[in-house]
């Protein structure tokens, strides 16, 4: 198995700065496009948000709680017959860091390949940006999709924002789309928020086929999965196939203002936090079935407000054992902050808490 051969690793700071723009966005020439605008949208962002920002803000909560994962822990079936559930969080690239993670929960063998039978899994999206080898994060997920069918069992995957963004980088290019804050243009928007040229160069037609058909949105013992903490989903339908339909069908038009509109959506954040947050999960949960929502997106640490943005502001990194429980207990979030020197988590459904 190929695992980015000659691939230098990427190096991770410990606090946002990983979210700056890559230094090869100045040599191409792209400047990203200013932020315009003072009003604000629920969770403080700028009303039609766009993905111009390089940092993100620091929430402060102190009535959460992140759950330990026990490695390896005893899997639990269903009476269907179906083997345990499993989750992973955004990963962004870092195949290493996947790999070290589903060994550890027996989801996969020395080789890399498939180890867990009947069991299922399910990526809640963003595999590159960011980290050094996300087209060999798909390709692995890939693979893992065809051995965990063959032994009984599934590998699935979400559309994260980032896929969105890959896939506008590829078809549109420097394109202008209006992007609600002015002019913008996918190539501009991969780099300032972690495309990687290697990437880019290695990306082929099987991978945007497979990055094109992800659902986004799906439910599995009764845990809503979705990407994005947002409540953007209710834009596209009121059931899950229409959601999942609707997002297929506005990729195959290619309309690079269509798909932009898409990706702006997905990329806002922070729906489930605060005063209401636990209102906003049961919206989703009511229309779409239920009684959990689990997302990645926005990472673990920004929610804890163990992170800082400002430069030269002292920090010891972001501290992540586990998911967070949140919004009343009815959200769990997965992104554990692998880009900030955090923890790629994968945990077994449900959490005992």
């Amino acid at each position: 198995m190929t695992q980015g051969a000659g691939q230098v690793p990427a190096v991770r700071t410990d606090t946002v700065r990983d979210f700056r723009v890559p230094a090869y966005v100045h040599q191409a020439g792209q400047e990203p496009p200013a932020e315009t605008g003072q009003d604000t949208a629920q969770g403080g962002l700028p009303e039609g948000y766009t993905p111009t920002q390089r940092d993100l803000p620091v929430i402060n909560r102190g009535d959460t709680v992140q759950v330990h994962i026990n490695p390896a822990a005893e899997p639990t079936g269903t009476s269907s017959g179906l083997g345990p559930l499993y989750v992973v969080g955004d990963v962004h690239g870092y195949l290493d860091e996947l790999l070290a993670a589903l060994r550890e929960q027996g989801l996969i063998d020395e080789a890399g390949d498939w180890a867990a039978g009947n069991a299922r899994l399910w990526f809640l999206g963003d595999f590159t940006d960011r980290g050094p080898d996300g087209i060999g994060v798909i390709d692995l997920v890939m693979r893992l999709s065809a051995q965990a069918a063959a032994a009984g069992g599934y590998c699935k995957a979400l559309m994260g924002n980032h896929e969105l963004l890959l896939l506008g980088a590829k078809r549109f290019g420097d394109t202008p789309v209006n992007s609600g804050a002015g002019t913008a243009t996918f190539q501009a928007a991969w780099l300032l928020n972690g495309g990687q040229k290697s990437d880019m160069d290695r990306l082929q037609d099987v991978h945007l086929q497979w990055m094109s058909r992800l659902d986004a949105i799906e439910l599995e013992d009764e845990h809503l999965l979705v990407h994005s903490d947002a409540l953007t989903y209710l834009e596209y339908g009121d059931s899950i196939e229409a959601v999942n339909d609707t997002i297929r069908e506005a990729l195959t038009r290619n309309d690079a203002d269509e798909v932009w509109d898409l990706f702006r959506k997905f990329t806002k954040r922070f729906a489930f936090r605060d005063e209401g947050g636990s209102g906003a999960v049961q919206q989703l949960l009511n229309t779409y079935g239920g009684r959990r929502i689990v997302h990645g997106h926005s990472p673990i640490p920004y929610l804890l407000g163990e992170v800082g943005s400002e430069e030269g502001e002292d920090s010891s990194g972001p501290q992540v054992d586990g998911p967070h429980v949140y919004a009343d207990g009815l959200a769990i979030a997965m992104d554990g902050g692998v880009t900030m020197a955090g923890k790629l988590l994968v945990c077994q459904l449900p959490l005992d808490n």
